[in-house]
């Protein structure tokens, strides 16, 4: 088999560049290790920036999202008995966020990928790339049993943190940098309306909670939590009482209970592999870099690098210029470390940390103190959270 393209990953990163470059002519086949069903219900983020909607919007991919997606305008900030509203349309210039999770995105992503024929292949196992060095790569797998091979110009790894594209390139090659953090986030999926028309981040002396939502019936909340920790140590009575605590701090506000639909415990790691090429093999999204999600920017620096990747792809196959797909890893670079920053900010802010000092809580609640009465402390956090232009 041969294509232009190989595209390791069938998550929001994979599927758009497999998208992208269509539109532009350019043939690619997605490999998948999960079948279709697991990865279009795989819930995982639903923060959109007001940039990555307007590029699904410009790529053909709006329908759904603008009608069924939830434009947020502001968020809001809990500590102690205070509560502060983050305005993006004042702050911001009018910019916003989209709620639309992201196992919607890669629903529609799909859908639009088969109705034009893309060739995507899911259930795939014992994938390796082979000879990312030399001018025609390969990469070979089974499906179905069998054994195959894929001959192409360019391998892009949009496989995850736990892929085997960035783990096809040699350790002493790799350039990385990390940081593991002391808690965890306990998700849970509620079959409830929102209690509130904004994300609400607390944070209070048992530790932090957010309470978001999916849709106009479905709730996402969150509570932080060790590590080392079971999730069969929660109760369901244990996690909405966790959630009464910390969220229920100002006059009249409720938290809407009901039935939990799934609950898992995740832990909270920030990571950038700065090799992000390897001779033929360029890498996307979480292959390249993991950030805490209070920061909302996963899938949002995922699509940041196809925005880069698929223009650098184009100009090579237009004008025979790799120009773009040598500043790939710069460009992608300069929005990740953005974004690791601001996500590393809002965990620091509204995390409780087990080995902070009294002097280092004081410092917390100074610089949340700040945050809701300095218009330009606030202005820097609604700018980074609704997201920078692409170009």
């Amino acid at each position: 088999m041969q294509t232009q393209i190989e595209i390791i990953g069938a998550g929001p990163a994979g599927l758009l560049l497999s998208h992208l470059l269509a539109r532009k002519g350019i043939e690619s086949i997605v490999l998948e290790s999960k079948s279709r069903e697991y990865v279009e219900n795989r819930v995982r983020a639903g923060v959109l920036e007001q940039g990555t909607v307007n590029l699904l919007a410009e790529a053909g991919l709006g329908e759904r999202l603008l009608k069924e997606g939830m434009p947020h305008h502001g968020i809001e900030i809990r500590f102690g008995a205070n509560s502060h509203r983050i305005d993006f349309d004042e702050l911001t210039d009018g910019k916003g966020i989209t709620i639309y999770g992201q196992q919607e995105v890669v629903k529609d992503l799909i859908s639009t990928r088969l109705k034009e024929n893309g060739k995507l292949l899911f259930e795939t196992s014992d994938v390796e790339i082979l000879n990312p060095l030399d001018d025609k790569p390969a990469i070979s797998f089974k499906v179905d049993g069998t054994e195959q091979q894929i001959q192409c110009d360019l391998i892009a790894g949009c496989d995850g943190f736990h892929g085997v594209s960035r783990n096809s390139i040699p350790e002493e090659k790799r350039k990385n940098f990390s940081r593991d953090y002391p808690f965890a986030w306990l998700g849970i999926l509620v079959d409830a309306p929102p209690s509130s028309a904004e994300l609400v981040y607390a944070n209070s002396t048992s530790g932090f909670a957010l309470h978001s939502m999916r849709s106009p019936s479905i709730t996402r909340n969150y509570i932080q939590c060790d590590p080392e920790d079971s999730i069969e140590n929660w109760s369901n009575d244990r996690i909405w009482q966790a959630l009464h605590d910390r969220l229920e701090t100002v006059a009249d506000w409720k938290l809407v209970e009901g039935e939990i639909i799934e609950k898992a415990i995740t832990p909270m790691r920030s990571f950038v592999c700065e090799t992000m090429r390897y001779g033929r093999l360029l890498l996307a999204g979480d292959a390249a870099h993991i950030v805490p999600p209070t920061g909302a920017k996963g899938m949002n620096l995922a699509i940041s690098d196809v925005n880069y990747l698929s223009d650098a792809i184009v100009k090579r196959y237009q004008t025979g210029s790799e120009e773009l797909l040598d500043s790939y890893t710069e460009k992608c670079l300069r929005r990740i470390w953005r974004g690791e920053h601001f996500s590393w900010y809002m965990t620091s802010l509204l995390h409780k940390f087990p080995e902070s000092s009294p002097f280092q809580e004081r410092l917390q609640s100074a610089e949340l103190e700040y945050v809701c009465q300095s218009q330009a402390a606030s202005r820097s956090l609604a700018e980074n959270y609704v997201g920078f232009k692409f170009k």
